[in-house]
């Protein structure tokens, strides 16, 4: 008799944590559908990591959405804004920060959530992370609880008692611990792309917060970390 593996939808941005997101979605023996969403960010290049990373990790499927956050801006990722540079962990913390897009993972979930639906997944994994980020509004246990509930009253499936889960395995994880389970899990990587402003050829500037908070987790786990930066 042929074991049906259930499947889980993962938003798959080609960042570290998204792709430990996805390595632990098929550790917990969930088939891959991974989708990305392309929203007009600065950082571009994410979309095509994304791409090589799914294809690495075996997705049984990949979908790249196109929504163009742009027309709204609001973010140093959506809009002419500087991106801060050399900032401290007292710095990041001190406020939400330039780099947080208004609603967007709200719009990801949304999609992540459409895609589910017509795949009838029981989960979305998402990896979203409080402890390394700036208080990001949308990156809180309370939102992600709450987006459940959306998912249960809002689709066809949720009414009809199949609601979707929403986990997001790294929540409360500091960015070392992220590394070390991606080094257990044998993830790819050299194929992630953190930076918030790479340079021409898409390099790191290794300068923002997201490159020095991804520095700092690969030092701090003891782990070489195989990108690249501007800056070494």
């Amino acid at each position: 008799m042929t074991q049906i593996v259930p499947k889980a939808v993962v938003l798959l941005s080609g960042g570290l944590d998204s792709t430990v997101t996805a390595a632990i979605a098929q550790r917990d023996g969930f088939r891959i559908h991974c989708v990305t969403v392309a929203y007009g960010q600065r950082h571009a290049v994410e979309v095509e990591q994304a791409r090589a990373v799914a294809h690495a990790l075996g997705a049984a499927g990949h979908v790249v959405v196109e929504v163009d956050l742009r027309a709204f801006g609001g973010s140093a990722l959506t809009a002419d804004v500087e991106v801060p540079k050399n900032r401290t962990q007292d710095e990041r913390s001190a406020a939400i920060p330039v780099t947080y897009v208004p609603a967007r993972n709200t719009v990801l979930l949304s999609l992540a959530l459409a895609y589910a639906e017509t795949l009838e997944a029981q989960a979305i994994y998402f990896g979203a992370n409080v402890l390394d980020y700036s208080g990001y509004p949308d990156c809180r246990p309370e939102f992600i609880h709450a987006f459940e509930t959306v998912a249960r009253l809002g689709t066809k499936m949720g009414v009809e008692g199949r609601a979707v889960e929403v986990r997001a395995p790294l929540l409360m994880q500091s960015k070392a611990d992220i590394v070390r389970y991606g080094r257990e899990l044998r993830v790819p990587f050299e194929l992630t792309h953190s930076c918030y402003d790479p340079g021409d050829g898409g390099m790191a500037c290794g300068r923002c917060d997201s490159c020095r908070i991804r520095r700092e987790g690969f030092r701090q786990a003891g782990v070489v970390d195989p990108v690249s930066y501007a800056i070494p």
